[in-house]
Formats: structure tokens, sequence, C-alpha cells
């Protein structure tokens, strides 16, 4: 069951993930200092078995360039090409470290709030990585409200359950390639509204080599994001 989920919200991955990155860019861009961000790689739209363990560069990512990312907290300043047939994506507003966005494919709308980790480690220490995302996303065609994903920056371990822990709230992720999904989707509405009452959230990840991983997301500005897209994504 939780395979064939992965597979079906996978597809919508590379819409969310690379549009909201465009969007950045343009959001943010003249404010952008001389740090380069790190390059954002298009995700696969769908993945029937998990890849080789490359933590440097999975086999099915494809590069983007990247451009200066802003400090503080403003969006991170990465680009990625927009899917073809997807319309531009639009930045809704800018909460703290989560961005609003709204986009358009095939005539079906997405929206979706998105963050980029606050802080970042690895055991064993300082090991490669691509970027990492939590997004929370709403397709009202489908009558989906605020899905969570999660984009690790590696290939998890393959049957590799993760975890992403609120406060004292702990909910288990079931794990496809880089993404990570809520594993009882029966949990996910209560996941969502403790983050929104929550202050950080904390993944924890495990690649096919062994190496383990803890981001950190700041939750502040998640609230009023999920509830512009609310108001916007009808």
């Amino acid at each position: 069951m939780f395979a064939t989920r992965a597979r079906t919200h996978r597809a919508y991955i590379p819409l969310a993930l690379t549009a909201a990155l465009s969007v950045m860019t343009a959001a943010v861009a003249q404010q952008a200092t001389d740090d380069q961000a790190p390059a954002a790689k298009a995700k696969p739209a769908k993945q029937k078995s998990a890849p080789k363990t490359s933590e440097k560069k999975p086999e099915t990512k494809s590069e983007t360039k990247s451009v200066p990312a802003k400090k503080g907290n403003g969006a991170p300043a990465t680009t990625a090409a927009v899917p073809a047939g997807s319309g531009q994506p639009t930045l809704l507003g800018q909460y703290g470290e989560w961005g609003a966005y709204t986009a358009n494919s095939g005539g079906r709308t997405v929206c979706y709030a998105l963050a980029k980790p606050t802080s970042q480690a690895t055991q064993p220490p300082n090991r490669p990585r691509d970027p990492a995302y939590v997004f929370i996303a709403t397709r009202p065609a489908e009558n989906v409200r605020n899905e969570v994903s999660i984009v690790i920056g590696y290939p998890f371990k393959p049957g590799y359950e993760a975890s992403a822990d609120i406060g004292a709230n702990k909910y288990a992720m079931y794990t496809q390639g880089d993404g990570a999904w809520v594993k009882n989707p029966a949990e996910e509405a209560r996941m969502v509204d403790a983050m929104r009452k929550g202050a950080d959230l904390v993944v924890t990840g495990e690649s096919g080599k062994g190496t383990k991983s803890t981001d950190r997301y700041t939750l502040k500005g998640l609230s009023q994001a999920l509830d512009r897209l609310t108001a916007e994504c009808k």
C-alpha cells in the first residue's frame, strides 16, 4: 500500500520542488550574496525500485545551475528547470523560512509550502549530499490537502523508516529513493497540526552507505504559509 502511495504521489514532486526553486530565484535575486547555493536536481517522476546508493549524485537526477543564495530568513536562491507543460509558478508570500507557492500543470492547480533545513549534521561528519527540503502540498483536483513530503538529499537505505519529530511527537516516514512520506496517512493531519504549533521539525535518516543525517527545520512562519494556501488554493 505504501509503495503504491509513494509512486502515485511522487509524480508531483518534480513540479512542486522544481517550480518552487525556480520562483525562489526571482523572489530573492536582488538581495543575493556571493555565497553559492548547492545545485538543485530535478527529481524522477516515478521510481519503481531504489536507486544505487550513491550519496554524491543519484543516477536518476539531472543537474541544473545554481545561483547565489540569500542568508538569513529568506528563501534559498536556487533555480531548477520547470517541467514542460507546467505554468510559471507564483510566490504567494514568504513567511520566515517558509515560502507559499502555487503552480498549474495541465489545468490542475498545485499549491505548496516549502522550506530548507536551518541546520544539518551527518555521522560520519561532513558527508556530501544534495539539498534537502520539506514541503506540504495541496492538490484540490484530487482532494489532497496538506500532504507532507521530504526530500532528504541522498538515496535512503532500502527499507529504511525515517523519523520526523516535532517536540514529543514522533512520526514514522515511509521512504523510497530520496523521498519520504508519512507512513500512516491517518497521522498526516495530526502531524501538520503539530507542525503548526511546534517550534522545530527534526528529520533523521540513513543512506545506503550507512551515513546518518539529522536535519532541523524551523516551523516559524509555517502556520501563516498554510493559511495563505488555504485561502488561495481552492
